[in-house]
């Protein structure tokens, strides 16, 4: 039993030092029945548990910025009349500001346009700064306008699709949803330089 433990301490620390150096992200376990150990940074059910917290700049309330992309988010701020703060916050959130980051599930680039957003927003080029960019701001314009403005609901369905905010009536019970958007307001809180005013994600 002791060494069954001291096994299972190794492989979360591992798993959770591969997972961290890689994507400076939340690390989160599930236990299935038969004791196999699954991690990622992207739980899809309750049985998850949170192992690794993000710090990466969040210990002091700021997070990280990256320079590189401004005169992209300033452009589409103004186009699609979207807070600049809040693109780059959903971009830190979405990729960390890789340009060919590619998640599990096939969303791609900065704002990890999955393959149907990409073509809803004519992009033909998803890992191009520029195209994606666009096009994310522009969808996310898009969510704006269908929930009046509400900036939780918006970003819900940025991450989780309108049918299911709908389905749900508010913000779906998904613990990867709530937690994406707690995690881009609380980035959207700090590029804006101002107190955390989004603590609490209602139910």
């Amino acid at each position: 039993m002791a060494i069954q433990k001291i096994i299972s301490f190794f492989l979360i620390f591992a798993a959770t030092a591969f997972l961290a150096g890689a994507a400076f992200a939340d690390v989160y376990v599930y236990k299935d029945k038969n004791g196999m150990l699954t991690f990622t940074n992207t739980p899809n059910h309750a049985g998850y548990r949170r192992v690794l917290r993000e710090s990466r700049g969040e210990g002091s309330g700021h997070a990280s910025v990256n320079s590189s992309y401004n005169d992209l988010i300033q452009t589409a701020s103004g186009r699609y009349n979207i807070d600049a703060d809040l693109i780059r916050a959903v971009i830190k959130a979405e990729s960390d500001f890789n340009a060919r980051a590619r998640s599990q599930k096939g969303a791609m680039g900065l704002m990890q346009l999955m393959p149907e957003t990409a073509r809803l927003q004519n992009i033909s080029d998803a890992y191009d700064p520029s195209e994606n960019v666009e096009g994310g701001a522009r969808h996310l314009r898009m969510l704006l306008d269908r929930y009046q403005g509400d900036i939780e609901l918006s970003l819900a369905a940025y991450n989780a699709g309108s049918g299911a905010v709908e389905k749900h009536r508010g913000i779906p019970p998904f613990l990867e949803t709530r937690e994406y958007v707690r995690r881009v307001l609380r980035f959207y809180d700090s590029y804006r330089g101002e107190p955390q005013m989004f603590q609490q994600v209602r139910q």
